[in-house]
Parts: structure tokens; C-alpha cells; sequence
């Protein structure tokens, strides 16, 4: 048998990529620091002079959050894993670690084209490892076909996809118009809108397509 199709044990993997994303939080919120002097009290508007550090925090909290989220539902389907995938796994892993360096300069520079075009890069990597982990794992068979229907399929697709499409619009943008590319990663809504129409779209699609009287169990 190739080593790279030798079975791993899925759980150690699972855990050990909790425990990853878990410490790469636990970074961001390190960069968490009020510019006051020991020899100066501490005034309200002092709350409010790192701004820019909250904005990067909550982004690069909103995105890891996210990317973890994505990672978990994955990770419901698939019931195996090799020595490849888990190099892409980690690979997923390491740009996530990545993210809150990312973020601290992201903060230091909110309106700097450098600043922003680094951290879309590191966003848009993050989801391009995401996307080849589940194309891999699709097509080495290690996704539990009993449990991932077509219109399951198409709905992590859109997501896998919408992520890739925000990150590369935003890292293009970044080179004219950071501020515009850090709104557009700040607020995915209007892509993630985008999608939940299509879904429902192809629901309405699959739901036309059935025969009378299925619904009722005939």
C-alpha cells in the first residue's frame, strides 16, 4: 500500500486542528492592548484611541471563526484521511496560524495598500487549502457518500466558493482601494446573500422536479 494512502487516525487530526485554531484566538486577542502610560489614569476616551485594533481583532475573529465553522461541517463527512490530505489539513492550519501576524500589521496600517493586500493574500489562502481539502477528499472517496446527497454537495460548494470568490475580489481591490477590500472582507453579507438565494433557488428546483405526491409519503 502507497504511504500516501495509508489511513490516519481522523480524531488526532480533528483535535490536534482545534487546538490550533483555538491558540491562533488566543493570539488575536494578545494584540488587545491600550496605549496608556503606567504613570497616566486611565480615561474613557482612552477605550477608544485603538480603534483600529478592534476592527482587525473582530475581522480576523469573524474569519477564523468562519473558516473553523466550514472546517467542522467538512469534517462531518469525511470519515477518512491519508498522509496527503493531511499535509493539505495542514497547510490549512499554517495560514491560519499566519492570521493574526496578518492582523497585527492589518491594524498597525488599516488604510495602507500593503497592509490590507497581506492579509486579503493570507484570507484567500486560507480558503483556496479549505477548497483543496474537500476536492481531495471527494475524490479519493474518503467522504461518507450515505451521508452528502447532490444538494448538500452544492451547498458546501457555494460556500467553499463564495469564500475564494471574497477573498480574490477583496485581495484585487486592495491594490487601489484598501479601505473598500478591508469593507468588503469585514462584511461578507452581500456574497453570503448571494449564496442563500442560490440554494434556495435550486431548492425550489429540486422541490418542482419531485412527483405529486411524495411529500405525503406515497
Amino acid at each position: 500500500m502507497e504511504p500516501e494512502k495509508f489511513e490516519l487516525p481522523l480524531e488526532r487530526v480533528l483535535f490536534f486542528s482545534d487546538a490550533i485554531v483555538a491558540i491562533a484566538i488566543t493570539l488575536l486577542a494578545l494584540e488587545l492592548r491600550l496605549p496608556v502610560p503606567d504613570d497616566q489614569p486611565l480615561q474613557y476616551v482612552d477605550l477608544l484611541k485603538p480603534w483600529h485594533v478592534y476592527l482587525a481583532f473582530l475581522l480576523s475573529f469573524i474569519n477564523i471563526s468562519s473558516f473553523w465553522n466550514l472546517h467542522h461541517r467538512l469534517f462531518i463527512y469525511i470519515k477518512k484521511m491519508d498522509d496527503r490530505l493531511k499535509l493539505i489539513n495542514t497547510c490549512w492550519l499554517f495560514f491560519i496560524v499566519i492570521l493574526p501576524f496578518s492582523s497585527s500589521v492589518l491594524s498597525d496600517h488599516l488604510s495602507d495598500s500593503a497592509a490590507v493586500t497581506l492579509y486579503t493574500l493570507n484570507v484567500l489562502l486560507i480558503a483556496v487549502w479549505q477548497r483543496l481539502l474537500w476536492l481531495y477528499a471527494l475524490r479519493q472517496g474518503y467522504v461518507e457518500a450515505t451521508m452528502v446527497d447532490d444538494q448538500n454537495q452544492r451547498r458546501i460548494n457555494t460556500f467553499l466558493n463564495l469564500d475564494l470568490l471574497n477573498g480574490l475580489i477583496a485581495l484585487v481591490i486592495s491594490f487601489v482601494a484598501p479601505v473598500t477590500a478591508f469593507v468588503l472582507l469585514f462584511f461578507k453579507i452581500p456574497l453570503m446573500l448571494v449564496g442563500f438565494f442560490y440554494l434556495a433557488s435550486i431548492g425550489r428546483k429540486m422541490t418542482a422536479r419531485q412527483p405529486p405526491g411524495l411529500e405525503q409519503g406515497e
